[in-house]
């Protein structure tokens, strides 16, 4: 079998797909309804293990480790999923079943077979540069032998684009040919940019959709010739969004945020903060230290314009998202709106990290790093110093990223208003699917499919 999660895939952008959309009128296919919150980690770790957050405890892309008194986004170790994985319930019902990983979350420490994941060198002098982590060993060589070091830079930020998902296309290709998995999973990330750059409905989102149709048809063709079913899915459908939402201001402007300053430059303190908000696209995690300051934050929050609604824990449990890691509460967007991480008030204070492509130093997602500013006359100018300081070995900052989240035009989070707005599934087999899939449904589908349930 071979799982795509080709990854903001809706009904819309399906009609610019003819290879999927040959795929599914084969076959079968269906609406796949999300979790909350309809994030990355969140809905595959779903998807691999049939629970909801709540069991999982993925809730969301990142969150507060308490124990550590950090915000820590995009962790890789398969530790922090609970129970009991995909491969697992395969390998009782068929032993030695084996298990590809290609570039699916949290795949560092997974009882897979192979795997793929990004990786960068993090040099101790402070550099940063692309590369990828492969299991078993040997399997990196290969495939950077083969494809070239893995595009990191194409893969998240200014520059990313079709290049990262061809490469982890070609590798999952690769890997059916010379170790032939009963089971791959491949990510295909594509679409994730330009949507959340331009919006669902623009001309630039159904370009990408095409180009990335046209880099899946060989995979699809080695898939087909090899007799594997496939199934295509996933994880969230993403809307248009134009309204930034500053969360954790509103709570600074109330006197529950803290922040300690160093250079000038000004850091959210988690640890004496009485609330403070984990922003990830169109919902946040918010934070109350002592339950005495739930009023206070409540009142800091109701009203905001762009909240639709604030969860309390009779709510997270009703969308299975009560789970310790959890926030107090937890926000939830209006439609046409999304959370910013800012806590700064004025731009001057801000760390300088909030100018980098820095998804493991921020307190929060900030799509914003899918662009260079705008406002900058010289900002190509400073890329391209930084290119040459880092071509010399020299340390080097990267200091492109816009203070304005105005250029957003497309986010995801909230649970889809409408079947169109909302995730799909295909399957290469026809009469697979007989109604809409539910995400937690998704690991019992995979093993009916194949013969293993």
């Amino acid at each position: 079998m071979l799982v795509l999660d080709v990854v903001g895939l809706t009904p819309p952008l399906l009609a610019h797909m003819p290879q999927l959309r040959a795929l599914a009128d084969s076959g079968s296919y269906t609406p796949l309804s999300t979790v909350l919150p309809a994030v990355t980690c969140a809905a595959q770790a779903t998807f691999l293990t049939g629970a909801p957050p709540a069991e999982h405890g993925i809730v969301g892309n990142g969150w507060y480790f308490r124990d550590l008194g950090e915000v820590l986004l995009w962790r890789q170790h398969n530790g922090l999923v609970a129970g009991d994985k995909l491969w697992d319930a395969a390998r009782r019902a068929h032993p030695g079943y084996t298990v590809a990983n290609i570039c699916w979350w949290y795949a560092m420490g997974a009882d897979t077979d192979y795997t793929v994941t990004p990786r960068p060198v993090y040099y101790a002098d402070g550099r940063k540069e692309p590369d990828c982590y492969t299991r078993p060993v040997e399997l990196h060589d290969e495939l950077t032998d083969l494809l070239g070091t893995f595009p990191l830079f194409h893969f998240w930020g200014p520059g990313a684009d079709l290049v990262s998902t061809q490469w982890i296309i070609d590798a999952t290709r690769h890997i059916l040919r010379t170790r032939q998995p009963d089971l791959a999973l491949c990510y295909a990330p594509h679409l994730d940019y330009d949507l959340q750059r331009y919006g669902p409905d623009d001309a630039r989102a159904y370009a990408a959709a095409a180009e990335l149709d046209t880099a899946l048809a060989p995979l699809l063709d080695d898939a087909r010739a090899g007799g594997r079913t496939v199934v295509a899915l996933s994880e969230y459908g993403i809307t248009r969004a134009d309204r930034p939402v500053h969360i954790n201001r509103a709570l600074r402007d109330a006197g529950l945020l803290e922040v300690h300053t160093q250079d000038g430059m000004e850091y959210l303190d988690p640890t004496t903060s009485r609330a403070f908000a984990v922003a990830d696209h169109q919902i946040a995690h918010i934070y109350v230290r002592r339950p005495e300051d739930l009023a206070a934050t409540r009142a800091a929050l109701d009203g905001l314009p762009g909240i639709a609604e604030l969860l309390d824990d009779r709510g997270k449990k009703e969308h299975g998202l009560d789970h310790p890691r959890s926030g107090e509460l937890v926000a939830v967007a209006e439609q046409g709106a999304w959370f910013t991480y800012y806590y700064w008030l004025d731009d001057a204070r801000a760390p300088d990290f909030a100018q980098l492509v820095e998804i493991h130093r921020k307190p929060g997602y900030d799509p914003v790093e899918l662009f260079m500013d705008p406002k900058d006359p010289y900002v190509r100018v400073k890329a391209a110093t930084a290119v040459a300081r880092k071509k010399l070995g020299m340390r080097y900052r990267m200091a492109v990223v816009p203070l304005d989240p105005s250029p957003i035009r497309g986010s995801h989070g909230r649970l889809p208003a409408h079947p169109d707005e909302g995730p799909v599934l295909i399957c290469s087999q026809p009469d697979a699917l007989d109604g809409p899939v539910a995400a937690t449904e998704v690991k019992a589908l995979l093993l009916r499919l194949a013969g293993l349930q």
